[in-house]
């Protein structure tokens, strides 16, 4: 019912997640990341303890391979289960199960994996990968964008589209970027859309929040002004 993409920028370290589908708010079931650990996306019939767990996994130092073994061989639905793990040094994993519904199967890329369900074809795949891989160099919110594209492009889910989401994580457990389009005729272009109302104030305002190695900052006028700058610069 859904493809995603999962992405780490070698870079910056960022690590990020797309996923678009027909089917209501897949952002909020299907992909998870969280900056310095992992990213991964659980599809097809989900189930919803995959990505939190396969995360856990990962930040206690388990080889991706090893994450999604243990997981899967404790789920008695794993044959109509798909999932997949991109790790913070970009190793990662995947499993289509023998049950689910095709078009479905899975690609990987340096620093990248796509997987995908109930898909046009497999070009769906391939294009969400290459498209990906070349735009090297953009931020790598503007990537997943492109490749998520590419991969409607070429088929998408063979039912319709619906909803799409976007994640992107660097330092904290939290993202830095997380939008989600539940229920839109044109969930990708109301992705982008939002994706550009995030540039202009939310990716500015993100740098003042808490980390784990900081407290955040705390005075309204200095974020506000800091904020306004940026925007003058066209930052």
């Amino acid at each position: 019912m859904t493809w995603s993409i999962l992405a780490r920028d070698a870079a910056t370290g960022e690590l990020g997640a797309a996923v678009a589908s027909r089917f209501l708010a897949a952002g909020a079931l299907c992909p998870r990341v969280e900056g310095g650990v992992g990213a991964v996306s659980t599809q097809a019939l989900v189930n919803p303890f995959i990505a939190p767990d396969a995360l856990a996994g990962l930040r206690g130092g388990g080889a991706p391979e090893d994450v999604l073994a243990a997981l899967l061989a404790a789920d008695p639905g794993r044959a109509v289960r798909q999932a997949h793990l991109l790790a913070a040094d970009g190793r990662s994993a995947r499993h289509t199960g023998a049950e689910c519904v095709g078009w479905c199967g899975h690609l990987e890329g340096p620093d990248v994996s796509v997987a995908g369900n109930m898909l046009a074809g497999p070009e769906v795949l391939a294009a969400t990968r290459d498209a990906f891989l070349a735009t090297a160099g953009l931020p790598l919110a503007e990537r997943l964008l492109a490749a998520m594209q590419a991969g409607e492009d070429a088929g998408g889910d063979r039912r319709g589209r619906q909803s799409a989401a976007i994640q992107v994580a660097s330092a904290d457990a939290y993202p830095d970027l997380d939008l989600r389009v539940d229920d839109h005729p044109d969930p990708l272009a109301e992705l982008r859309r939002l994706h550009a109302v995030w540039r202009g104030y939310l990716r500015h305002f993100r740098r003042f929040l808490p980390g784990r190695d900081h407290p955040g900052v705390f005075d309204r006028a200095v974020i506000q002004a800091a904020i306004a700058a940026a925007q003058d610069r066209g930052a």
